[in-house]
């Protein structure tokens, strides 16, 4: 999250209206835009009237400025501080291929008489009727109108900036695929076609070719011994023998190599039982250290996980995880404990995890499964989704919960927390019906406004809704 958001911005005029209004509102947008903590592009105010976009000619102008400047923002705002007029704004903007947010002004109560009043009120509605027409995708969002320098609008802008990631992190990006799917996991299927159609490209690696780089490779290979040692620091490894330690180390390099050769964008990982049976190592506590470095991981070949995981991170800022629907909690019907055998990142972890021997492989070959990462979720506000690929669709779902403070006894295994999900078993018969699998991603805050609108108006997802 390096990067700073950057926004392009464009003001309407509309020639009986007062102008003066758009010099006032060039100001305060600049100044919402940087309060928030983002940056901004805008064009010189001295090539339109009043730096506003009126006519035809002045869109195409801003058009041209927009295309001078490509890849130099992420998202436009188009602010009309008056009634905006149609003609200029989609000349300016049908060409964008970014998010546009639309922001209109509040009229203001003792300032309605000609000199003062906008109108911006209706004019929104001229300008995003246009603009459906022309199938130019844009944002708008509550209130209808609101003051740049508002702390609602502050809230919008970093809704906005999170959609803007989520839009261009996710039109095209390329997913490693590392393994085979485990043959027990027909849950787990997808068509590398579909989610080609939606920008999203897979590269698929055999199994046999890491498990063959990692027994050649040198124990005292400086890499190796760099990813030894960041495992040591990123969580509690003083159980694993030096042996199996190496063996992790080596896989997270040969992982990283990989990513860096093919230029992914997230990675599934073929994680059992060929990893236990002939390296004798489980790789959760990798997946767990990449994705704490906001690169989404996924296991067990789960690739529709690994795609919203990404998403989740691109809005958030933050890890997600994808998790088992596994247990009840008791008898309260809203709660879940959501479980996976360790690959939650550390920074989602209420303490320090601790690498261990997996207990499943462990029962019928001991020795065989070092490199869980023990521990529990911390509490926290949530997102769940998860997507799979349908008839030639993309169908995601998308809810909100939180991760509560409520105990898991010491003898459950792995990394697991309680959630709490309102209605939960509706939208559990909702997800059965639907065709989901077991997984559900994990992402920490509530998102769902923000990945429906990135999903849904720019990336063409087919939303489905298990909230009722």
């Amino acid at each position: 999250m390096a990067h700073k958001t950057t926004f392009a911005l464009a003001f309407c005029n509309r020639g009986f209206m007062p102008g003066e209004l758009i010099t006032a509102a060039r100001e305060d947008m600049m100044k919402a835009v940087t309060g928030a903590g983002f940056d901004y592009i805008m064009m010189d105010a001295s090539l339109t009237r009043y730096g506003g976009i009126e006519t035809r000619e002045e869109g195409r102008l801003y058009a041209r400025w927009l295309k001078e400047h490509e890849g130099e923002y992420d998202g436009v705002i188009f602010s009309m501080p008056i009634f905006a007029d149609e003609n200029g704004a989609i000349c300016a903007l049908q060409d964008a291929h970014v998010p546009i947010l639309m922001q209109a002004y509040p009229d203001e109560i003792g300032k309605m008489d000609f000199a003062h009043r906008r109108d911006a009120y209706c004019g929104k509605f001229s300008v995003t009727d246009v603009f459906t027409q022309y199938q130019v995708p844009f944002t708008v969002m509550k209130p209808h109108v609101v003051h740049p320098l508002s702390a609602k609008f502050a809230e919008n802008l970093r809704d906005f900036a999170a959609v803007c990631r989520v839009v261009n992190g996710m039109k095209r990006f390329t997913v490693g695929c590392v393994g085979a799917r485990t043959t027990a996991f027909k849950t787990t299927r997808f068509d590398e076609i579909t989610l080609q159609k939606y920008g999203i490209t897979v590269e698929s690696f055999d199994l046999s070719n890491l498990v063959f780089e990692v027994q050649r490779m040198a124990d005292d290979r400086e890499e190796v011994i760099k990813k030894a040692e960041r495992l040591r620091n990123y969580t509690d490894c003083s159980l694993v023998p030096r042996k199996n330690l190496l063996t992790l180390a080596k896989i997270s390099v040969y992982l990283d190599d990989l990513i860096r050769e093919y230029r992914l964008d997230a990675l599934s990982l073929r994680c059992w039982n060929e990893m236990e049976t002939i390296l004798r190592v489980c790789p959760c506590v990798l997946l767990s250290e990449l994705n704490d470095r906001g690169f989404a991981a996924s296991c067990e070949i789960d690739l529709c996980s690994a795609i919203v995981m990404r998403a989740m991170n691109l809005a958030s800022g933050l890890p997600a995880a994808v998790l088992d629907w596994n247990n009840n909690y008791g008898e309260d019907e809203n709660k879940v404990v959501l479980f996976h055998c360790g690959p939650v990142a550390q920074t989602l972890m209420t303490a320090k995890g601790t690498v261990t021997e997996h207990k499943m492989f462990a029962k019928g070959d001991p020795g065989s499964g070092w490199g869980s990462n023990e521990g529990r979720i911390r509490p926290n506000p949530i997102t769940i989704s998860n997507c799979q690929t349908k008839d030639g669709r993309l169908l995601v779902y998308v809810s909100e919960g939180r991760f509560t403070a409520d105990p898991i006894e010491e003898g459950y295994f792995g990394c697991a927390g309680v959630a709490e999900i309102p209605d939960l078993e509706n939208k559990l018969l909702r997800l059965a019906r639907g065709g989901f699998k077991h997984h559900t991603a994990v992402g920490v805050g509530h998102l769902k406004a923000v990945l429906e609108e990135a999903f849904g108006t720019y990336l063409h997802y087919d939303l489905v809704n298990i909230d009722g």
